[in-house]
C-alpha cells in the first residue's frame, strides 16, 4: 500500500494528515474551514485517494495559513506515498463541469515543480474561505509534490461552482496520473529517473 502520514506543527497551525493512494474508503477532513474542508473531500473522493486531515489554525486572523499549510504537508505526502513512482501513468488530466463552470487541471509527477493558474473570482470569500487561497493551496501543494501543475477555469460565473471544478479535476487528474500501469516498466521516462 502507498500510504504516508505527518504531523506538522508551527506557531500558527497544527496539522495531522495521513493519505492512501490505494484505499478510497476513508475521507475525513476536518480544518475549521468549511469550504475548503467541502472542497478536499471532493478532491479525495473523485481522485479516489484515501485522506484524513486534521489541522487547527490561528482562523482569528484568517484562513491562509491553514490552507495554504494543509497544502504544503498533502503534497509531501503524496511525493512519499509515490516512493520510486515505478509504473505509475504520471501524466494526468481531466475538464470537470460544475453546472454552468468548466475547469480544467493537466499535471505531470515530474520532479520539476512548477503551477500554471488561470482562473478569476467574483467573490473574494465563501464562509471563511479566502478565494485567492485556491492558487495559494495549488502552489503549496505542486512544489511540495514536485509535481507540474497547470490548472484554468474556461468560463462560468459562479465562484463555488468554479472552484469546485478545479478541486474535482485535480483530484480526477492526480488519480490518472498515479495510477499503477502494468504496461510500464520502471519508471515512465526516457531518462529512466523521476527526481
Amino acid at each position: 500500500m502507498r500510504t504516508a502520514s505527518k504531523k506538522r506543527e508551527t506557531l500558527e497551525t497544527q496539522i495531522e494528515v495521513s493519505v492512501n493512494l490505494d484505499d478510497p474508503n476513508e475521507v475525513s477532513i476536518e480544518t475549521g474551514v468549511g469550504f475548503f474542508d467541502h472542497m478536499l473531500e471532493a478532491f479525495a473522493r473523485h481522485g479516489r485517494i484515501g485522506l484524513v486531515v486534521n489541522a487547527t489554525g490561528d482562523l482569528h486572523i484568517d484562513s491562509h495559513h491553514t490552507v495554504e499549510d494543509v497544502g504544503i504537508v498533502l503534497g509531501q505526502l503524496i511525493k512519499e506515498a509515490l516512493g520510486d513512482k515505478n509504473s505509475i501513468n504520471r501524466f494526468g488530466s481531466a475538464y470537470v463541469p460544475m453546472d454552468e463552470a468548466l475547469g480544467f487541471v493537466a499535471l505531470d509527477i515530474s520532479g520539476r515543480p512548477f503551477l500554471v493558474f488561470d482562473a478569476e473570482f467574483s467573490n473574494e470569500k465563501l464562509g471563511n474561505f479566502d478565494t485567492e487561497l485556491v492558487q495559494e493551496f495549488l502552489q503549496a501543494f505542486a512544489f511540495q509534490s514536485a509535481i507540474t501543475l497547470h490548472a484554468k477555469v474556461l468560463y462560468g460565473h459562479n465562484t463555488h461552482h468554479k472552484i469546485e471544478a478545479i478541486f474535482k479535476a485535480l483530484g480526477r487528474a492526480l488519480g490518472e496520473a498515479i495510477r499503477i500501469n502494468s504496461d510500464i516498466k520502471g519508471v515512465n521516462s526516457t531518462k529512466g529517473l523521476i527526481e
